[in-house]
């Protein structure tokens, strides 16, 4: 006998961990005042990037004495400028618990090479053991884990006498989750994640401790122009204060702007914090009343409220992981052909099942129809498997 169809879709099928969707009310309209053909460096296109800089402190609450650039390449050219620029001098321990935090493990040992490394590392769906870290060393980690699901719960790991510097990967944290700013000496993030921009440009807030140690350590390797943050021993203030290393699109910079703005207009981070706790309650409530699926992380208290992952339980009519992953693949297309969500499969090295984004540009409404579906496409593929 065939399931019962759902008889509604989401208002936004959109759940992509990145880009991810555009935050409700969103119209092209919204950017008809961004600078299209004037110079980043024009008085026009400055102010523009200085404004990106200043909504941030106010929205994500910085403080006034770190500096906050605009940086290329995303979140990833975020973090791979601070290793790049900043380690060296000490140890670096590393955590990694999923797919990119384990690319800040490359970076080090493989790359870089450092000699006095150290890395902590867990299966998905877990955290590594984050009280061996040695902050005397320099230690670097991602807040939330994008891939797995997986989230430190709060930054009481970290000591405020520490001697080495953190450098903090929070690109699907940020505006999400309380980022401690005072444990938190480099933190990256891009604009396509929590606030629903576009890609390509990433966010780098560095502390005063940080400042101090670009200032005092040159590295030993070449250093790339886009990584090249200090000049004859100095800080480039320019980049803090609106002037990229290299050109930005102006017109992601307008979409930037207007999701910031967006953000003010509904109550700031906790409003946008809310927001990504409610869809993510969603899913929660939702995995508590059905058997055949399960979180990926096992502790409620390191659950991500943003990439909120899930596998097969034991109760599963699959039982391989082939199985699994065939099941899978073939309720995402079942879905994505009804128009009723797209881009919510697991990443491709975590254990079969979904990646539901939770984030703030999301509605909790749309995500609890999207379960629904989920519901509906496990019940048809589990029974033409039977009838088979």
């Amino acid at each position: 006998m065939a399931a019962t169809k759902p008889g509604q879709k989401p208002a936004n099928p959109r759940f992509s961990s990145g880009p991810c969707a555009k935050r409700p009310g969103w119209s092209p309209d919204n950017l008809k005042g961004a600078a299209l053909g004037r110079s980043h460096r024009s008085k026009a296109g400055k102010e523009k990037l200085a404004r990106a800089i200043a909504l941030t402190r106010e929205v994500l609450q910085v403080p006034a004495d770190y500096r906050i650039g605009i940086v290329p390449a995303s979140d990833t050219g975020a973090v791979e400028m601070a290793l790049w620029s900043l380690l060296g001098p000490r140890g670096v321990d590393v955590a990694a618990w999923e797919s990119f935090s384990a690319d800040w493990v490359t970076d080090v040992v493989k790359q870089l090479k450092l000699p006095n490394a150290r890395t902590f590392t867990a299966p998905f769906g877990e955290l590594p053991d984050l009280s061996q870290l040695n902050f005397d060393s320099d230690v670097v980690f991602a807040w939330n884990g994008t891939t797995a699901g997986v989230r430190v719960p709060n930054a009481d790991f970290i000591p405020t006498d520490r001697k080495g510097l953190t450098i903090c990967d929070a690109t699907s944290a940020a505006f999400a989750q309380n980022l401690d700013f005072s444990k938190l000496d480099v933190t990256t993030y891009s604009w396509q994640k929590v606030m629903g921009g576009e890609a390509a440009h990433g966010m780098l807030i560095l502390s005063p401790r940080a400042v101090e140690r670009l200032e005092v350590y040159t590295p030993a390797w070449p250093m790339p122009k886009i990584f090249r943050l200090t000049k004859k021993g100095k800080l480039i203030e320019g980049i803090f204060e609106g002037e990229t290393i290299n050109t930005p699109s102006l017109l992601a910079v307008e979409d930037y702007l207007d999701t910031l703005a967006w953000a003010k207009s509904i109550g700031g981070l906790s409003a946008l914090q809310a927001r990504c706790d409610a869809s993510a309650k969603v899913v929660a409530d939702w995995v508590a009343r059905t058997p055949w699926i399960d979180h990926l992380a096992k502790n409620p208290a390191t659950r991500s409220n943003t990439g909120v992952c899930l596998v097969f339980s034991e109760k599963c009519a699959a039982r391989t992981e082939e199985e699994k992953a065939a099941l899978a693949k073939k309720m995402v297309a079942m879905i994505e052909g009804e128009g009723a969500g797209y881009d919510f499969g697991a990443y491709r090295d975590a254990p079969p099942g979904f990646r539901i984004w939770c984030g703030a540009t999301v509605e909790a409404s749309d995500v609890a129809i999207l379960t629904q579906w989920l519901d509906w496409a496990y019940a048809e593929a589990t029974a033409a498997v039977a009838a088979a």
